[in-house]
């Protein structure tokens, strides 16, 4: 009798001790819901942290006049604004969403204007028909396909200047090019010729 006593009392202790281990929240458990599921935590881009007070030198400067300052359109209906900072000549800033950046050029050997911000590790590069905005800490581009009136311009004539010297009717490209000027998005796929 007495066996069957601690034996009732072990199996009880142990359906207590699963019952309890299975109702503890586990950190692997996966939501119920299929959009809390989906709703994964953002990566947060990096702050800025006190602003870069060296002067710069002059290849800096002569980098800093061929910034194209203003707003820019960006892929998925994003914008970004490059303007100059007033307190310190050849240095900028640029904001994307609620993120500002103190930015300083530097020189290239490619011709392509280089703005960045070292200590938030984030880099603006800007071509003749677009710009990027870069974060260098891990790797990834921020954002995209940013152009800004004279960017759009360059990219027109461009792809005109490519359709006359081979013959073909107006690119495929012109109106995806135009459409931040009328606050469309640009993204890769507009630009592909189907």
């Amino acid at each position: 009798m007495h066996i069957i006593k601690s034996s009732l009392i072990l199996c009880a202790l142990a359906v207590a001790a699963s019952h309890a281990w299975s109702a503890a929240p586990s950190a692997t458990t996966k939501p119920k819901n299929r959009l809390a599921a989906k709703a994964a935590p953002a990566v947060k881009a990096p702050e800025p942290e006190a602003e870069d007070n060296t002067p710069l030198n002059e290849e800096q400067m002569a980098a800093s006049t061929q910034v194209h300052a203003g707003d820019a359109d960006c892929e998925f209906k994003n914008k970004v604004s490059v303007t100059p900072d007033p307190d310190k000549p050849g240095r900028f800033r640029l904001q994307f969403g609620k993120l500002v950046f103190n930015m300083a050029p530097e020189p290239t050997t490619t011709g392509a204007v280089r703005l960045e911000d070292k200590k938030a590790g984030v880099v603006w590069l800007q071509i003749p028909t677009k710009s990027m905005l870069m974060n260098t800490k891990v790797g990834q581009r921020m954002i995209d396909f940013c152009m800004n009136s004279a960017q759009i311009s360059e990219a027109q004539s461009a792809a005109l200047a490519g359709a006359q010297a081979d013959g073909s009717p107006a690119p495929a490209i012109a109106p995806a090019i135009a459409a931040p000027l009328v606050g469309a998005s640009i993204t890769p796929e507009s630009s592909i010729k189907q």
